[in-house]
């Protein structure tokens, strides 16, 4: 297994998708519910297999991330050779960027010696999406870019 395999719940909110995923290999609802039943480790190996299929296509398609801690930001633009960085950091203390308050005094405070900002750029150190795939492991999620694009230009200007 390349990934991780989906959740439960994201099984259920793929259920369609794996039914036309197990189509593609001929196997319908009685043959599905016989290899769980007399082959578990088949059907293990399915649902990895599918698990692997969804991961490749959402990291394929993943051109923003973002993770926020109490004092830090970081928004990744995830081109196909390199990944750019914004990093935000509070220095003042009781500045959480996990709660909304904390995005609001960013834009308070993004121009005065409260806020430090980093920019990074960096070739990926092994495959593009394996890079992503363990930048969302340590708790990044995906975004539309709005809030790097926006962070983006008022840098730039």
């Amino acid at each position: 297994m390349k990934y991780k395999r989906l959740t439960k719940e994201q099984f259920e909110a793929l259920h369609a998708e794996f039914a036309n995923f197990l189509a593609t290999q001929s196997i319908d609802r009685l043959e599905w519910d016989k290899i769980k039943a007399e082959k578990p480790e088949v059907a293990e190996q399915e649902l990895d297999v599918f698990s692997d299929l969804i991961w490749e296509g959402v990291l394929t398609n993943a051109n923003y991330l973002e993770h926020f801690s109490k004092n830090h930001i970081f928004l990744f633009h995830c081109q196909e050779k390199v990944i750019q960085s914004i990093v935000l950091k509070a220095l003042t203390p009781e500045v959480d960027f996990i709660h909304k308050d904390g995005l609001q005094w960013l834009s308070d405070n993004i121009f005065t010696d409260a806020v430090e900002i980093h920019l990074g750029k960096k070739e990926y150190q092994e495959e593009r999406n394996k890079a992503l795939f363990d930048l969302i492991t340590e708790g990044a999620i995906l975004s539309d870019g709005q809030l790097y694009l926006q962070v983006n230009g008022i840098i730039q200007s």
